[in-house]
């Protein structure tokens, strides 16, 4: 097989990057592990920042998610027993946030490449990336019980945190940045219409609890747990117990429950590799870093990554221009680390620590309260919150 991008991951790093590609006049193939019904079902992110939606409406699969996507204009911060709305209409005029699952957007990307004639390898084991260290890379891979090679002028591992793109990369290349928190989120999906209309985060003394939704019908929760914790000690009785905890700290306010649908625990992690490209092989998403969920921000890295990308590559086909391509990462990372930053900060000021004597939850109701009384630090975080939009590259 032949092509001229070689992608590894439809997710939405993945397959964005085949669809902008193609509106560049630039063709791709993307291999991916899991099924299609995977692909299309697995619950993930599910705010998207400003320039996300601008991007996916200006790529032209924007209109189920502005027909069915929850736009929201402000988030509350809850604590001492009372909330306190962070307005973006206010503090960032003409901005906001779309709640529409990563699922979703997924399921939008694969329809639109599979009308434009695209090819997605569903199913795609043992994916070997080889030779990118010179002009012929080429992808091998396993689809149906026959090896197959995907020669092409690029690969992109749009792979995920444990993909195979970023361990291909030579001993010596990448340095990484990583840190692990001492708690993990337990996620729940729940048929059960909001109890907000925006997204709430609690901190409370017992631990941080997101109160999110998906759709009018089916909300999400998160609860801070100990990383090690086994899913089993949390029957739905114990969840809706102690979400109503950590969230009914208002007067008057009362949480809905219903049905479980879906239940996991997942650890938190903030991680980046430098440089996020290697010969002809570029990383964007995952596979190059992974923000802890507190800050919603690696659904969007991973967009941002795959439009500078698709520039470089369209400056490289139409002019024969490797600039962009060769300056790639730098022109990343410099968001990734303000994202980075953002999401550490967002997860320690809203988490409860065990290593957190009586001054340092002082320490922390008092930032949150100069948070929501002090309107230059509360569009601080809206500004980073909404997304700083294309402008935060290195290049300028």
């Amino acid at each position: 097989m032949r092509t001229q991008v070689a992608i590894t991951g439809a997710g939405p790093a993945g397959l964005l990057l085949s669809h902008l590609l193609h509106r560049s006049g630039i063709e791709s193939v993307v291999l991916e592990a899991r099924s299609r019904d995977y692909a299309e079902h697995r619950v993930r992110a599910g705010v998207l920042e400003q320039g996300t939606v601008d991007t996916l409406i200006g790529a032209g699969v924007g209109e189920r998610m502005l027909r069915e996507g929850l736009v929201h204009h402000g988030i509350e911060l809850r604590f001492g027993g009372a909330g306190h709305r962070i307005a973006f209409e206010k503090l960032v005029p003409g901005r906001a946030i779309t709640v529409y699952g990563q699922q979703e957007v997924v399921k939008d990307l694969i329809a639109a490449r599979l009308a434009a004639g695209g090819q997605i390898l569903f199913e795609a084991a043992d994916v070997v990336p080889e030779g990118f260290d010179g002009p012929g890379p080429r992808v091998s891979f396993t689809v149906g019980g026959e090896r197959r090679v995907l020669e092409a002028d690029f690969i992109a591992g749009c792979d995920g945190f444990h993909g195979v793109c970023r361990d291909a990369i030579p001993a010596g290349v990448l340095t990484y940045f990583d840190k692990e928190y001492p708690f993990g989120w337990l996620g729940v999906l729940a048929a059960v219409a909001p109890s907000s209309d925006e997204l709430i985060y609690a901190s409370t003394p017992r631990g941080f609890a997101p109160h999110s939704m998906r759709s009018p019908q089916v909300s999400r929760f998160y609860l801070q747990v100990v990383p090690d914790e086994d899913i089993a000690n949390w029957p739905d009785d114990r969840i809706w117990a102690e979400l109503a905890a950590r969230l009914e700290t208002v007067p008057g306010w009362s949480l809905a429950t219903g049905p479980v649908l879906e239940k996991g625990i997942t650890a938190m992690r903030s991680f980046v590799a430098e440089p996020m490209q290697y010969g002809r092989l570029y990383l964007a998403g995952d596979a190059a870093h992974i923000v802890p969920p507190t800050g919603a921000k690696g659904l969007n890295l991973a967009a941002f990554d795959v439009t500078v990308l698709t520039e470089a590559l369209a400056a490289w086909y139409s002019a024969g221009d490797s600039s962009l391509l060769d300056g790639y990462s730098r022109a990343c990372l410099r968001r990734v680390w303000r994202a980075q930053h953002f999401s550490w900060w967002m997860t320690t000021l809203l988490h409860s620590f065990d290593s957190y004597d009586a001054y340092d939850r002082r320490l922390q109701e008092s930032y949150l309260d100069y948070l929501c009384s002090s309107e230059a630090a509360s569009a601080s975080l809206a500004e980073n919150y909404v997304g700083l939009g294309p402008h935060l590259r290195s290049d300028g």
